[in-house]
């Protein structure tokens, strides 16, 4: 058992990982295994489920209490938080099958000689004979089963070998906590009782994400959701070859991924492909430059998959519709962690789900396989087919089993159902009818209000704002702020999209998008507009984007640079709400710098006296100055 009181976690939260408290169901979390008591956790992708056993594996190790052992399925993935644990200062490592013998036995006598506080290893080492033995010759203080969905043979990354985890419990006299983001109640239930917890804290956080926007559209054809994904990226400002802010664009099969970067790149786009069928070389290449920035757009499979963990991801695209929601919401779930405004769009056809079947029903040994799978696939159909219920609220009913959730007023669905705003129906009713396109003046107004926009617009909305409706996707869409709202109060609609109709034909509009049309000025690129400060972000500096002030940029630069020399992820160094706070709060002391979140101890001992350096030189005045040795 961990022999510290509970009231040692938030100081560990503080002093070694930066943060002033937990988010919501960290804390429930942490409180049951410092108290001994076994977890089973599920929290939403991007809610910081690792702190759940990092900070009792921190606390019990200081204590005295022994190691932590973590089960993780990916390399990757205990690559990474073995990497961020140890930019903290914490001992940390893990086993894999990429090491070496000589590298795998260092981690072995550092484990023995109670160095680490925690040990990462897969759930197929986990179940070895040998690894069981050499558990018994040092205290464990807890264990810790992450991705624990993997269990379940009703989820979507099935992993036989987690099956055989229980028998841990054999070994070890300590507290188990089991962390998932994707597990429906019933899966819950699965995991409970496969790795024979005992009365375990159920800790349930809100899958609720208020800065994502959720979005379906129909569309059949591949060149229809090129043309999508590409108005999507371009919309994020991810044309240009750096800047803040990427996306991922997931298909269900290594040909469309080829396909899709390949047309991303001639439109112009950063962008690369990642699955499993390219050499090791390969796909190591493209999750750098995506890691680092020079690839801004990247199109995968699933094979690019747990643990990703980019704050600013703008935009997550499903190009064709995965085989679960609970593979979904994880993957979607990629965007926004920041807290800033996310878009996931998923593009949507029957065709989608024959693909799915045959990727699932046909590696199927059995009748009851293939039920999960068409159950699966028939959740997916009714969230894509949806047009009337709040999405957010359809996705977070999915894993709690409850309806008691607020609309987000975000998704496609609250904002502007699609059996309402698909415009091209009744407008093209009324073109064919001969209504005429207005002349002189009306043209001018139009291509203003274009032009004044930040965004491409549907032509309906357009219309609407052009005559003076105070429809809510007008109002909402800011459109009421147009000098030329109401400008054509006299006209007709069908008038007024006749218009725009025909100054597509000439060229001097361009219709962007298929299923949801959108115009734009032609040879105008689309940039990414500066969202309006809103009264939260205005009074949280710390929220703030980097990139509007020199001291903002230079803290940026110096943080790519100690990440290529240190081998690090750029998140690793410090996050970019860290950037924020610095340039907000400029620190001119060790203990000012204390108080940046999301620093801590080992960053500000090892960064600490460049960033006071960075920050006097710009605050002398010095702004055009650079730091030799950053």
């Amino acid at each position: 058992m961990i022999e510290v009181s509970p009231g040692d976690g938030r100081h560990v939260l503080r002093a070694v990982f930066g943060h002033a408290d937990f988010r919501a169901g960290q804390g429930e979390a942490v409180a049951a295994v410092l108290a001994g008591r076994d977890a089973a956790v599920l929290l939403p992708t991007g809610a910081g489920k690792s702190l759940c056993f990092q900070v009792p594996a921190v606390a019990a190790h200081a204590g005295g209490g022994g190691t932590t052992i973590v089960v993780s399925p990916l390399i990757a993935l205990m690559n990474d938080q073995v990497g961020a644990l140890l930019g903290r200062g914490v001992t940390a490592a893990a086993i894999h099958s990429h090491q070496d013998e000589d590298e795998q036995r260092t981690v072995v006598a550092r484990f023995l000689a109670g160095e680490l506080a925690l040990l990462y290893v897969s759930p197929e080492r986990a179940a070895l004979a040998s690894f069981h033995r050499m558990l018994t010759r040092v205290p464990i203080a807890l264990l810790a089963i992450d991705e624990a969905h993997c269990l379940s043979q009703w989820g979507h990354d099935f992993r036989p070998e987690y099956l055989r985890l229980h028998e841990l419990r054999a070994i070890v006299a300590a507290p188990v906590i089991a962390l998932t983001a994707t597990a429906t109640p019933r899966v819950m239930d699965e995991i409970v009782s496969a790795l024979r917890l005992r009365a375990p804290a159920i800790v349930r956080g809100d899958f609720q994400r208020p800065n994502l926007r959720f979005e379906v559209r129909h569309l059949g054809s591949d060149a229809a959701r090129i043309d999508a994904v590409i108005a999507v990226c371009e919309t994020a400002g991810l044309r240009a070859r750096s800047g803040a802010g990427r996306a991922i664009v997931y298909c269900s099969t290594r040909k469309k991924t080829e396909l899709v970067a390949a047309a991303l790149t001639s439109a112009g786009f950063p962008a690369n492909h990642y699955h499993a069928g390219r050499t090791a070389l390969a796909r190591e290449r493209a999750h750098t430059a995506f890691a680092r920035g020079r690839t801004r757009v990247l199109v995968a499979t699933n094979a690019f998959g747990m643990g990703i963990d980019y704050g600013d991801v703008r935009v997550i695209v499903h190009f064709q519709t995965p085989g679960s929601l609970e593979a979904y919401y994880q993957e979607a779930g990629r965007a926004g962690r920041d807290g800033d405004p996310a878009t996931c769009l998923m593009l949507f056809g029957p065709g989608d789900l024959m693909t799915q079947r045959k990727l699932q029903v046909g590696a199927s040994t059995s009748a009851a396989a293939e039920q999960r799978t068409e159950q699966a696939l028939a959740a997916v159909d009714r969230y894509a087919r949806a047009t009337s219920r709040c999405r957010q609220v359809m996705l977070c009913a999915h894993f709690t089993g409850t309806d008691d959730h607020a609309a987000c007023a975000r998704c496609d669905t609250c904002i502007a159902p699609p059996d309402a705003t698909d415009d091209d129906a009744g407008i093209e009713a009324d073109h064919r009818v001969g209504v005429d396109a207005l002349a002189g003046d009306a043209r001018q107004v139009i291509l203003d209000a274009v032009a004044g926009l930040r965004r491409p617009i549907g032509r309906g909305n357009l219309a609407l704002a052009l005559r003076g409706s105070r429809a809510k996707a007008v109002a909402e869409g800011e459109l009421m702020r147009l000098p030329e709202y109401g400008r054509l109060k006299d006209a007709s609609e069908a008038a007024v999209i006749a218009t725009i109709d025909a100054l597509i034909r000439e060229r001097r509009l361009v219709r962007r998008g298929q299923k949801y049309p959108t115009v734009w000025l032609a040879g105008r690129p689309v940039r990414e507009a500066a969202p309006r400060p809103s009264p939260e972000r205005t009074a949280n500096p710390a929220r703030r984007q980097p990139g509007g002030s020199d001291v903002a940029r230079e803290l940026d630069r110096y943080r790519r640079k100690m990440a290529r020399e240190l081998k690090w992820k750029t998140y690793m160094v410090f996050q970019r709400r860290v950037i924020a706070a610095i340039d907000a709060q400029r620190p001119a002391s060790m203990a000012a710098l204390a108080r940046i979140p999301g620093l801590g101890p080992a960053k500000i001992a090892r960064f600490g006296d460049d960033l006071l350096a960075l920050v006097r030189r710009h605050d002398r005045g010095g702004d055009g100055d650079r730091l030799h040795d950053a």
